[in-house]
């Protein structure tokens, strides 16, 4: 997605990284309609989630959905997000996240989203952030239809 964003430099969308708790699942639980959401989505975007999978749900619960599941250890998790969306490339990355953890991942992407949903929000990260969202589906309807995102986020 090549997006134009008045008061910014032109940029394309090609990655799309999220956390998984608190971002797309509650409790370890996908929350519904995401796998929809990201397999409609995916021939125009790649899927990642990454994740320490807390509660060690992750591969069952995306185990129909067109993403690939990143797990990374206890320690430095904020470190091997950060890690992982350079090697991706920063800039055509977009991160989703709402914990301590995600902070570094989201100021690092060409856009991060902060959410704030059951789990609460880390306030360092909502300032590291782009955009603060109430709902994951408000970050698919910024993908589906890119005029949202040009709303929120020109000069």
């Amino acid at each position: 997605m090549k997006i134009d964003i008045p008061g910014r430099d032109d940029f394309e969308l090609k990655n799309i990284v999220f956390d998984y708790n608190g971002t797309i699942a509650i409790d370890g639980k996908l929350i519904s309609g995401v796998s929809e959401s990201i397999n409609s989505l995916s021939q125009d975007f790649d899927f990642y989630v990454i994740t320490a999978d807390t509660y060690g749900t992750v591969e069952k619960e995306l185990e129909n959905t067109n993403c690939k599941v990143i797990t990374i250890g206890k320690d430095s998790q904020d470190i091997c997000k950060l890690d992982f969306i350079k090697q991706l490339g920063s800039n055509t990355t977009l991160s989703v996240g709402n914990g301590r953890n995600d902070m570094l991942m989201l100021k690092e992407s060409i856009l991060g989203i902060a959410i704030l949903q059951d789990e609460g929000l880390c306030t360092q990260t909502m300032l590291n952030s782009d955009i603060l969202v109430k709902s994951i589906k408000d970050v698919f309807s910024f993908l589906g239809d890119k005029n949202r995102l040009i709303a929120t986020m020109r000069n």
